[in-house]
């Protein structure tokens, strides 16, 4: 059996490059909200990063599942 190579266009990763942006900016909104929420330190900001790199790598993981799902649902209904 022969494997066939993924190729991404240059459009296709920019655009999974913006998707990783605003899922890293969640996360960092996420965090942001919850040291406000609970009125702790600011340090936390960047003492938490690996935190916040987990969470936006799960935010994404998250959207291309869904973003998967949908891609077959509309791709199905145009054949």
């Amino acid at each position: 059996m022969i494997m066939k190579d993924i190729l991404f266009t240059v459009k296709q990763q920019k655009r999974e490059i913006r998707y990783a942006l605003a899922c890293l900016l969640i996360a960092i909104g996420i965090n942001v909200y919850a040291i406000i929420s609970y009125d702790t330190e600011w340090k936390e900001l960047y003492t938490q990063w690996f935190t916040v790199f987990f969470l936006a790598v799960f935010l994404y993981c998250v959207t291309a599942l869904f973003r998967y799902i949908f891609g077959l649902i509309f791709k199905g209904r145009k054949k």
